[in-house]
């Protein structure tokens, strides 16, 4: 394991672009669980960059739900993207992606993106106005993930701020914010912003010891009611416990304007040996 003091300096992306169309992941994509793999928040970001592209081709600008199906842990190393359009219509399309590693196939993607067009909607309606985050980023408290290491990692990555109850002690709302590139030279995109920080809801809403017990999500689910916007995602999510080794972890997503969509988590739940 390597110190921080004897490491590089940061990355300043979390993938470097190949020029075969692949991406080499570097540190700040490092998750929690084992120094050699991927928080799934990054590697999920890219494929949302890949399916956003197709859609926009389309003229489909708004990706109303993303599905992650994790079948391996992703590991440090070089990831290949591939993207098909399963249907597309007038105003919906569906895709499929997947992410590629030492030639396996280690995530499972799904996605619908719809086209954006006004519409008026009668004032007043249930659940109407939209509700806002806990707390506004300004009045929200700077706080690293309690997991962070001297490695470099998705803690570097990331700028969180709690803006209610405590990370990794039962249910909280974190905002957080991407601070450096997904890909070189591109401003990470709201969608994936949202991908990025989502991964994290099972993490910051633990109700379990992080030091005695392992609850890794095989799967996300993003649906966003509205285009994001803006840097900061707020994620106010919550983790409950089955009986037989299994969990859920949900969440309500907002950005600076107010609510944008719900996600959820299925976690495998295990003693550390």
């Amino acid at each position: 394991m390597t110190d921080r003091s004897e490491a590089l300096p940061l990355p300043s992306s979390a993938f470097v672009a190949l020029e075969d169309g692949r991406f080499a992941a570097t540190g700040l994509t490092r998750g929690p669980w084992n120094d050699m793999h991927q928080h799934a928040g990054p590697p999920i970001a890219l494929a949302a960059r890949a399916i956003e592209r197709a859609a926009t081709a389309l003229g489909l600008t708004h990706v109303a739900r993303l599905t992650a199906n994790l079948l391996r842990p992703i590991p440090i190393g070089t990831l290949g993207v591939e993207v098909r359009t399963e249907y597309a219509g007038r105003n919906v399309a569906h895709f499929a992606a997947r992410l590629i590693a030492d030639d396996k196939e280690v995530a499972r993607f799904t996605a619908v993106a719809q086209r954006v067009g006004e519409v008026l909607i009668p004032e007043d309606l249930p659940g109407h106005p939209l509700p806002q985050a806990p707390r506004p980023v300004a009045e929200s408290i700077p706080q690293r993930f309690p997991w962070a290491t001297k490695l470099i990692g998705y803690h570097d990555l990331i700028e969180s701020r709690v803006a209610q109850g405590v990370m990794f002690r039962g249910p909280s709302a974190v905002w957080m914010r991407t601070r450096y590139p997904l890909v070189p030279g591109e401003a990470p995109s709201p969608l994936q912003r949202v991908a990025v920080a989502a991964d994290s809801g099972n993490g910051t809403s633990a109700v379990l010891d992080f030091e005695r017990y392992v609850f890794v999500n095989s799967d996300l689910t993003v649906n966003l009611l509205r285009r994001p916007q803006g840097e900061w995602i707020c994620i106010d999510a919550r983790t409950l416990l089955g009986p037989s080794g299994g969990g859920l972890a949900e969440a309500r997503i907002f950005d600076e304007t107010g609510l944008v969509g719900r996600s959820t988590q299925s976690l495998a739940i295990r003693r550390r040996e």
